[in-house]
């Protein structure tokens, strides 16, 4: 219910109440058209789901909403019913008169109007029944679970702008550090720990670097010290323009930054409060074997929740979904989706001594609410809503990977 609340419009309530039903095909319209998990989605169903998108003005292809819409459906309702949530009439009348009170109507009239375009109240119902067993499951499965700190909060309520801000010049090098090579790599990471010039580091990160950067000498673009991972910044802010960090140990590897250039601006760029991102493990390391898996792998997905199917039948650790704050994520991991933008991808960390490649994605980034926010109060009604509908849309996307969905 909740993906259509944005739809309503005076021209969407003009459509409502002007235009003259549409006669629907009666051949084969209570044969299936898609089936989830046992369950039948008949074609009356699908045609009447995609009148009612029209009818509210939903954005895109009316048949493609609608089709995506009742698997997720079914699948919403039977996650509720395994659940143990039985929805109340009274629970959908009231869903109803919310609904339809979007488009500055009553239920009845809303039924009304959208009888006029041929589209059932019976088929509001279903959808609206969907939309609140969802709600409910919700609410049991997430909210008692979702917490936010008060230091969440202070993050939310900080200024954000009107004062100066660092940006620097940085290029790195993560190095691999396989079992068995240990003294060898951190005996190279300490010879490069002592080069003063850029041109040299740069040609240490051609040849040894993991990151994606390696290919122009490991150089990143200006950045503000703000997306640096907490821990870093210090250690940034101790380097004067060509040196270079001492070795900064990593889960399989080592790291080391050299500083290029540093200025104040006048801009403050807002702080990021949270981080979404997904790492999938993939045993083999940095073998060629498993690097050219991530890459076929990284065609194949464009978001984190794609990720969901690709782990489909595997044990649950080998993917790891997560919103934390910049502060509590690992220090490399953290590196490593600074440099991202949501949907792109890094293959440059391992686990499990360089054993499992870290498929690392970024989801999304949250940043903090203006400190021109009503109240503490709201503000964490608000971080802990924008939490939950997170995981409750990656929930949703697990449920589609693990179902049986056949279209035709």
């Amino acid at each position: 219910m909740r993906q259509l609340t944005r739809y309503f419009s005076p021209l969407a309530t003009a459509l409502i109440l002007g235009l003259s039903p549409m006669g629907a095909q009666a051949q084969g319209l209570f044969s299936p058209v898609i089936v989830v998990d046992e369950q039948v989605i008949t074609g009356y169903e699908l045609q009447q789901r995609i009148e009612m998108m029209k009818v509210v003005g939903a954005p895109g292809d009316p048949e493609r909403l609608a089709r995506e819409q009742l698997i997720n459906d079914r699948l919403q309702l039977q996650a509720a019913r395994d659940a143990g949530i039985v929805v109340s009439e009274q629970d959908i009348a009231d869903g109803m008169s919310e609904f339809a009170g979007r488009a500055g109507l009553d239920t009845e009239q809303f039924i009304k109007a959208i009888g006029q375009r041929g589209v059932a109240a019976e088929t509001f119902r279903d959808f609206v029944h969907a939309g609140v067993a969802w709600r409910q499951l919700v609410g049991q499965r997430f909210a008692s679970r979702t917490s936010v700190s008060e230091a969440e909060v202070d993050r939310a309520l900080s200024a954000q702008g009107g004062g100066s801000s660092v940006r620097v010049l940085m290029s790195e090098i993560i190095i691999p550090m396989p079992p068995g090579q240990e003294k060898a790599v951190q005996d190279r990471a300490k010879r490069i720990a002592t080069l003063e010039t850029t041109g040299a580091f740069s040609a240490e990160a051609r040849r040894h670097s993991a990151t994606a950067t390696r290919g122009n000498g490991g150089r990143l673009p200006w950045r503000d010290l703000e997306e640096f991972p907490p821990g870093l910044r210090p250690i940034i802010l101790g380097l004067k323009p060509g040196e270079v960090t001492d070795p900064l140990p990593l889960d399989g590897a080592v790291a080391l930054f050299q500083l290029r250039d540093i200025e104040e601006t006048g801009y403050k760029a807002p702080e990021v409060a949270a981080v979404d991102y997904a790492a999938y493990y993939m045993p083999g390391g940095r073998s060629p074997e498993t690097l050219a898996k991530a890459r076929v792998l990284k065609s194949k997905v464009d978001r984190c929740d794609d990720l969901y199917g690709i782990a489909k039948g595997q044990p649950a650790e080998v993917l790891d979904r997560g919103t934390l704050p910049p502060a509590d994520i690992p220090t490399d991991i953290a590196h490593e989706l600074s440099k991202l933008d949501p949907g792109e991808v890094s293959t440059a960390l391992t686990r499990a001594g360089g054993q499992t490649l870290v498929f690392l994605m970024l989801c999304g980034r949250t940043n903090q609410i203006s400190e021109d926010a009503p109240d503490r109060d709201q503000i964490t009604l608000g971080l802990r809503n924008q939490r939950i509908t997170s995981q409750a849309e990656g929930y949703l996307e697990q449920l589609r990977a693990d179902a049986r969905i056949i279209e035709k």
